[in-house]
């Protein structure tokens, strides 16, 4: 037995979702933010058969999209003298998955 635990974007996590339970997968869903970008996502935990896991990990791979946002990396400083310094925005890539696949000792269903 596994724990996928999936960490993707909340744009995506609706649609994966519904996806997984189509497919008879259980899943629990909490919603989340990241720490870099300070973006809503979502922490997906589906327990899953051990033969099972790559299936689960093909339809996260396959509903979970990358995409490029412009982000500016600092918030615009006023120098001496008045100044106003506006740092030019970076692009980053967000979204996709971060997936950790856990080895369960024991699952029980009540």
């Amino acid at each position: 037995m596994k724990m996928v635990v999936a960490v993707v974007q909340s744009k995506d996590a609706g649609t994966l979702v519904d996806k997984l339970v189509a497919r008879r997968y259980r899943v629990t869903r909490i919603t989340t933010s990241g720490g870099f970008l300070r973006e809503s996502n979502a922490t997906l935990l589906i327990g899953v058969e051990d033969e099972l896991v790559n299936d689960v990990v093909a339809i996260i791979r396959a509903t979970c999209q990358t995409r490029n946002r412009y982000i500016s990396p600092l918030p615009p400083m006023t120098e001496p003298g008045g100044d106003i310094y506006v740092p030019n925005p970076i692009e980053v890539q967000m979204g996709g998955a971060t997936i950790f696949v856990v080895n369960v000792d024991q699952y029980l269903r009540m």
